[in-house]
Order: structure tokens, then sequence, then C-alpha cells
């Protein structure tokens, strides 16, 4: 492939490792060679860089292949998905980092792939998760935006609406980790 092939969610490999195009730019100036400014997220350690391609330079596209699988169990330093074939596929807690606090029993997600190896995970923008712990709200409080910390049945931490009680299930935002709406299950 070359720079005219660049589009947002192109995946490619640079220097040995995969990246995911997030943004770019087609620039040409008045004299001199047109380019192409590229935003690029490392898929393996999440890593943003900015790179610059002359016009017409080579690209190689990344192996990179996503699947859907179903978190079924904590196994200590990795997490066990099993996809639809009912294959077991163990992936590094490390590699999540901190998306592990959104996944429970029965999550879907996509497991990325690079050269055969799952190296990551795809969240929805979007888990519903059920409020294991949480203070009381305070009797005519109803000040505008006030929350309370409550625990999630994965073991993370929100802020939530005064009104929200424990058992209740709360649907989250898992980019910024934001309580959305309560949801009735």
């Amino acid at each position: 492939m070359d720079t005219s092939d660049i589009r947002k969610g192109l995946k490619l490999t640079m220097d040995g490792n995969p990246y995911v195009v997030v943004d770019f730019q087609f620039v040409k100036p008045g004299k001199g060679q047109a380019f192409t400014r590229l935003k690029i997220k490392n898929l393996i350690n999440g890593n943003t860089l900015e790179r610059t391609l002359k016009s017409g330079e080579k690209i190689e596209p990344a192996d990179v292949e996503e699947r859907e699988a179903t978190f079924s169990w904590d196994e200590g330093d990795q997490l066990v998905f099993v996809d639809v074939n009912s294959e077991q596929i163990y992936v590094d807690k490390v590699k999540v980092g901190d998306d592990a606090r959104w996944i429970a029993d029965g999550q879907k997600v996509d497991i990325v792939f690079f050269n055969g190896n799952a190296i990551n995970i795809s969240l929805p923008a979007h888990v519903v998760l059920q409020i294991t712990s949480s203070e009381p709200g305070i009797k005519g409080d109803t000040a505008s935006g006030a929350t309370k910390p409550a625990t999630l049945s994965t073991g993370a931490t929100i802020n939530v609406p005064l009104f929200v009680k424990e058992n209740e299930w709360v649907k989250i935002d898992t980019r910024d980790g934001s309580y959305i709406e309560r949801v009735n299950r």
C-alpha cells in the first residue's frame, strides 16, 4: 500500500509494531513534495506517535485480526476468554491494563491478534454492571450534579448520582469510566 490508501482506522506496521491510524492530514505545500502527517496508536502498548510520510511512500499493512470472545474467568496474571469455536484465549492483564475493571463474567469483547498472538482487547463503548456497595444518599440533598462513590461487581469504583442504590444496575462509558444511566434488569 502507499500513502494514498491511508484512512482512519487503517492498521499498519511500522518498525515491526502494529499501529492504527487515529488521524491523518494530507499536506500539499506550495513548494516541495506533498506529504501525509499521521497520528498513529501502537496496538501493543497504546502509545500514540506522530509520523510524516512522503507522498507515494510504501506502507505495510498490519497482520492484525479481531475475534469476538466472551470473558470466562480470571487466572491471576491472565484473563481467559472463549471464542465462538469454544477455543480458550489467554490475554495478559498487563496488556489489558485499566480496561480489566470493566470486564464482568459473560462480557463480550473483541480480542486483537498480531501475528497470531493476542495483544489487546477492544471493549464495547458501554457496559452494564451491578453496584455492590454504595452509601445511601442524604435525604433532601438535591444539589445539581451531586455524586457519591459506588463499587461495582468488578471491583471498580465510580461516581454515581445520589439516588442510585446498592444492587441496582448502571450503564458505564468504558472510555472515561463515567456513569451514564440506571438500567432495569
